[in-house]
């Protein structure tokens, strides 16, 4: 296993943290802003989607070869690179005057992020001893569930103050900062040389694009069997793209023998879950707020507030029971009630219900979310060998992503169905431009609510992958023996 080294490496994961904070602000701070971007650049419901999903999308396909990057030309620089990308990507999208110029700057955004994360992942790997990696977790969970949560609160602010444009402009100092921060604290480590499958990023992009917007565009194109085709056409890539991983001899852009260890492997199946409801839920959310109750971007945000609190002052206290327990206690219990919360939510979603009552099902997304990031990342990147650490971080965070993509896009054609069913076709868009008509809030309410049943749905599958993890220990205390190189190369 990896041993410590001679320098504190807190103070470099405090560096790295504060850039994977902004980067995965981005990833949910748009949602509050939707409406004013809507109404500012004359835009319909599913290109504003594409400003989410056309960044979540940059950010997912890469990640497998980011985290190669790192191995082969350290962390740091991989780290430092990105984020310069990322800083200067951001203000493009500021700057940006039509959705189309927005959705390319967030393309170029979201490669920078893809850059970026696996870095964080690796480094904590490569630095902590694995009796420290869960409070060093913790802290990264702290990080990565508040930023989640956040992002709406930090969006609201700057939107009612200054303006949709100043939740990217605003990355532009912080990014500044993180630079410095990382050039002068992160240490440089030992790279690995490494093999880049070119072709399985070209399959693996291909079949991600085409099944994304498929879903995505398919209520915009009534579900014609172009649609069902390019749906048709991303699942085949994605399975011709997995096929020729397992024939690969040399080195896999996605090693499957890394899925030999259980923890991994349902770990990965876990945090796409939870990737998936965490920004599937904020897109209806946001809308409800606004649309239905009228309230201003930062009152909206500041209603689920308590999830960010409670997160935040839990996560890193929750870090330090990681490696004292068994590792599907603490992950099954988070996705427990973040389903049940969920399910909660969509119950009172109306147009009349009294403001304190989202308040409690927030509190419990707050302790949710600090039993599922953190606890989740330690148990499933305990095992593996520090040689193969860039590689696992950049396969977990892929997965993480994906489900992030796949939630945007489904949530927002289920939003337009349901908007459909309930015989309010334009409503959405509509409601951007001005107060919504009364007597359509009900059916839009409704609408928005039964689209939370897709993130509570995605919530349970993550109940059932934790629950089956095993522990980290054999019986004698020892750590499990890594995979070996042959078992990594391996695909049977």
């Amino acid at each position: 296993m990896t041993a410590p080294t001679e320098r504190n490496p807190w103070p470099a994961l405090g560096a790295l943290c504060i850039g994977f904070f902004m980067i995965l602000l981005d990833a949910t701070i748009v949602a509050v802003a939707n409406p004013a971007i809507m109404a500012d650049l004359h835009s319909d419901i599913n290109s504003v989607v594409w400003v989410t999903s056309a960044y979540l999308l940059a950010y997912a396909v890469p990640l497998l070869i980011t985290g190669r990057l790192g191995d082969r030309f350290g962390p740091k620089n991989i780290y430092l690179i990105g984020l310069v990308l990322f800083t200067a990507a951001s203000l493009w999208c500021g700057l940006s005057q039509s959705i189309e110029m927005l959705i390319v700057a967030r393309v170029f955004q979201g490669f920078g992020a893809a850059l970026m994360t696996p870095q964080t992942m690796a480094v904590i790997t490569r630095t902590f001893p694995p009796d420290k990696r869960g409070s060093a977790m913790g802290m990264w969970g702290a990080v990565a569930g508040v930023a989640s949560l956040v992002g709406p609160i930090a969006g609201g602010v700057l939107v009612d103050n200054l303006g949709w444009q100043w939740i990217f402009i605003v990355n532009v100092p912080v990014g500044i900062i993180a630079f410095v921060m990382a050039w002068v604290l992160v240490p440089s480590l030992e790279t690995h040389p490494h093999h880049f499958d070119l072709l399985g990023v070209a399959l693996s992009a291909g079949g991600l694009f085409c099944l994304v917007f498929g879903i995505q565009e398919g209520n915009t194109y009534n579900w014609s069997a172009g649609v069902w085709l390019l749906i048709v056409v991303g699942v085949a890539l994605i399975g011709a793209f997995l096929y020729y991983q397992s024939r690969v001899k040399t080195e896999p852009l996605l090693p499957l023998g890394l899925f030999k260890d259980r923890n991994f492997a349902l770990g990965n199946l876990a945090i796409s879950a939870m990737g998936f409801s965490i920004t599937a839920f904020m897109l209806p959310v946001m809308f409800y707020m606004q649309a239905v109750r009228g309230f201003s971007p930062t009152k909206a945000a500041l209603i689920m507030a308590p999830m960010a609190i409670v997160t935040g002052f839990l996560a890193p206290a929750v870090g330090k029971f990681v490696d004292r327990t068994h590792p599907r206690y603490i992950p099954t219990l988070g996705f427990v009630t973040f389903a049940v919360a969920l399910v909660w939510l969509l119950l009172i979603m109306e147009p009349d219900t009294a403001i304190w009552m989202y308040m409690l099902p927030a509190v419990l997304m707050g302790v949710s979310n600090a039993c599922i990031w953190g606890p989740l990342g330690a148990t499933s990147m305990h095992n593996l060998p520090p040689q193969q650490a860039g590689a696992g971080a950049g396969i977990y965070n892929t997965t993480r992503q994906i489900g992030s993509v796949l939630g945007s896009a489904g949530v927002g054609a289920l939003i337009t169905s349901r908007m459909a069913a309930n015989g309010i076709n334009g409503g959405i868009d509509q409601a951007s431009s001005g107060p919504m008509p009364e007597f359509i809030k009900d059916a839009f309410s409704s609408a928005l609510a039964q689209s939370v049943w897709l993130p509570a749905a995605a919530a349970a599958v993550g109940v059932v992958a934790s629950a089956l993890f095993v522990v980290n220990k054999k019986a004698d205390g020892r750590p499990p023996t890594p995979p070996s190189a042959e078992e990594l190369e391996s695909v049977s």
